[in-house]
């Protein structure tokens, strides 16, 4: 609680918790009770992917989230109009506090798994929009089934990274036949 202010971001999202009051509305309106998940968009790397989340059109996308966290990314996604949108998180409490984010903001068509990229081999759907907000090491070595899980045209939007490890990035994107269409410092 003492942690954790409202936070707004591109002027078009809050992000709250159920506990602070007074609360300016905006267009999307994100409750997060954080509990020990990552993802209140207070870190940079979650507010980076805000924000280009923000500039999107996600109207009938179908969206994968994996490290969902607190499944910020994903209930925004939602928000943004994304039909059907999957979450992975490795961590057995992120999934349950994802799920209950989840119920907080009313939403549905939001599917929660515990699991990692090898998930991605019984999902029987190719996603339109990827979320990883990670690290690089998992990045890495992730990209490949990642690539593999997207429709052509498809979106991979990473962070989780220190911008000296981009290189390393954009050659693996390049190996997997990803191509750079922009990135933000």
């Amino acid at each position: 609680k003492n942690y954790f202010q409202p936070l707004v971001i591109g002027e078009q999202c809050i992000i709250h918790s159920t506990f602070h009051k007074d609360i300016p509305q905006k267009e999307y309106n994100i409750i997060i009770n954080p509990q020990m998940s990552f993802g209140t968009g207070h870190h940079e790397t979650t507010s980076l992917m805000i924000e280009n989340i923000l500039k999107l059109d996600f109207s009938d996308k179908v969206v994968l989230d994996m490290g969902s966290g607190t499944g910020i990314l994903a209930i925004l996604a939602k928000m943004k109009g994304a039909k059907q949108i999957t979450a992975i998180d490795v961590d057995s409490w992120c999934i349950r506090n994802a799920k209950e984010n989840i119920s907080l903001n009313e939403l549905t068509n939001i599917e929660v798994i515990l699991g990692n990229a090898d998930s991605l081999d019984m999902l029987a759907q190719a996603f339109d929009v990827v979320f990883a907000n990670i690290n690089r090491n998992i990045l890495l070595e992730d990209m490949p089934k990642y690539s593999a899980a997207m429709k052509p045209n498809a979106i991979l939007m990473i962070s989780g990274f220190y911008e000296e490890d981009a290189d390393l990035l954009r050659d693996k994107a390049s190996q997997c036949g990803l191509v750079e269409v922009s990135h933000q410092i």
